[in-house]
């Protein structure tokens, strides 16, 4: 097993330089390039679980469906989540009810429950072995919250259909005076494991899977992808964040880094058990951070307690002059206090989050298209969300009505969030002052082997990383979506794009939307 000083750099395995539990516990799921034009009734953009979701359900419905993936499979955020499946949304059940309505906060709780005993469902009717497990959830009070959160969060998550019971302390944690909201009935899983079982399902169904296949120039019924022209009826677009689109989506949801480790515990020191936090209130983020801890088998002699946390906007890890790399040691300080039957550190990394202004994802026909279908918006309960993707769409793609489409629908305009609206677009505006500033080094002659950095040169901005070798490799530093000025990203090896959180490796390539380019070559004398 890889310790988390492991080095992966390898983009088709992974968004990043450290490689998750899941990525790391099972053999790269991967299929043959496309290396022809192709004409299909459904073409499937993106591998993750929103991706397979939607080609499972509509092969099982009777469409003709491919599937390409940039990557490996789930190379992209499936495979750096936690794997949490809840109808306890990180958003809470009082957000959405003010944002949506109570009959929104109902659909939002049917749709979660529904999406969890679909993966149940799956795994029975499939025979996927991937660790799936019923088990509690507690909503615990952060030390900057008041009680009066979960008193609401009681109400509104009863009111919804979700039966939640206050308790005056929380369950397994060390602390034996935290007040929590107890929610029965949710669920876990080794995600990389029920990602196998999916592919194994849709190839079984006469299904193809393309990966290594890089998408471009998306348009109705047609798109570009390893150069060649594949034409579909109906394309769905499943990549986290859309790539065929420019503007419109970006502005209704912002990109976040969160953070993850793994530690050990002796077996059956700390009980199954899902935790989340309300979240920091004092934080500067619109999305106050919050931690989620969960425990998944590991060996014989040990579990792994995998906690998450510490977010900040993409690019932007500098702003609370906390850098990435302290973000893993705040985690592992905080398990410490609440666990204290963690030993050593095994596994770190980072993933990416797509926060929706008013709490629900976007799934259903991407605005101004007809037959091009988005998935994104996934916020903290990406699993869920790109289950009830696979539903929704399949319903939408086959003409059958269904409840949800109105909550999740991409189209729809939330009056009610014009002051975090205004928060997050002033700060994604504040981004471009970048292209004026000065750069982190005056030159490359200070960066060091296996960092990199930006400078400005003739007032250009230049991204630059010195390889373990001292190679020296340069960019343009502009991201080739919408103009920003990419960052460096010290822990995952990457420079990230702060304004929509286009990523890209060390060496250039992009490996998150919404830019669908590599960052163009720069030379520069050392």
């Amino acid at each position: 097993m890889k310790t988390a000083d492991n080095n992966q750099a390898n983009p088709s395995i992974t968004s990043g330089k450290n490689l998750s539990f899941w990525l790391n516990s099972v053999e790269p799921i991967k299929f043959s390039p496309l290396n022809h034009d192709y004409e299909q009734e459904v073409v499937v953009v993106g591998a993750g679980i929103s991706g397979l979701s939607v080609a499972y359900n509509l092969l099982k419905a009777g469409k003709k469906v491919i599937v390409i993936e940039d990557g490996y499979i789930a190379s992209g955020e499936t495979g750096r989540t936690t794997a949490h499946l809840v109808n306890a949304l990180d958003d809470f059940y009082t957000d959405i009810e003010k944002y949506h309505g109570e009959e929104g906060a109902r659909l939002a709780a049917e749709s979660h429950t529904e999406a969890i005993n679909f993966i149940e469902r799956v795994t029975r009717e499939e025979g996927i072995e991937c660790d799936f497990k019923r088990l509690d959830g507690y909503l615990f009070l952060h030390p900057s919250d008041k009680h009066e959160t979960l008193q609401k969060e009681h109400e509104a998550t009863n009111k919804a259909g979700v039966k939640t019971i206050l308790l005056d302390q929380t369950p397994g944690l060390a602390a034996d005076d935290v007040p929590c909201l107890h929610y029965p009935n949710q669920a876990q899983f080794h995600i990389l494991k029920y990602i196998k079982g999916l592919t194994d399902a849709i190839v079984k169904m006469g299904g193809e899977i393309y990966t290594e296949t890089h998408v471009t120039n998306i348009k109705e019924g047609e798109l570009k992808a390893n150069g060649f022209t594949v034409k579909a009826d109906t394309i769905v677009v499943a990549t986290n964040t859309p790539i065929n689109d420019l503007v419109t989506m970006h502005t209704k949801q912002w990109p976040y880094r969160t953070y993850v480790i793994g530690v050990k515990v002796p077996k059956n020191s700390v009980e199954h058990r899902l935790w989340w936090d309300t979240g920091d209130q004092d934080s500067k983020w619109v999305s106050k951070p919050y931690k989620y801890i969960r425990l998944q088998e590991m060996d014989e002699q040990n579990d792994l307690l995998i906690c998450g946390g510490e977010d900040h906007k993409t690019g932007q890890a500098d702003d609370e002059g906390i850098s990435e790399e302290d973000r893993y040691t705040v985690l592992i300080e905080w398990v410490k206090q609440n666990f204290p039957a963690a030993t050593e550190l095994v596994y770190k990394w980072s993933g990416q989050v797509m926060e929706p202004l008013d709490s629900m994802a976007y799934i259903g026909k991407n605005p101004g298209d007809k037959n091009v279908y988005i998935v994104t918006g996934d916020s903290g309960n990406g699993m869920t969300h790109g289950t009830i993707a696979g539903m929704l769409l399949k319903d939408l793609i086959t003409g059958k009505e269904n409840a949800w489409a109105k909550l999740y629908d991409p189209s729809r305009i939330s009056l009610k969030v014009t002051g975090d609206y205004l928060k997050e677009a002033g700060n994604m505006t504040a981004q471009y002052a970048d292209l004026v500033s000065g750069g982190d080094v005056d030159s490359a002659a200070e960066i060091g082997r296996g960092q990199g950095a930006i400078l400005t040169k003739n007032l250009k901005k230049i991204a630059v990383y010195r390889d373990d070798e001292g190679t020296l490799h340069s960019y343009s530093a502009i991201c080739p979506h919408l103009g920003c000025v990419v960052q460096w990203n010290a822990e995952e090896k990457s420079f990230d794009c702060p304004c929509h959180g286009s990523r890209f490796t060390c060496k250039g390539e992009v490996i998150n939307g919404p830019a669908s380019s590599d960052l163009s070559k720069a030379e520069i004398k050392e």
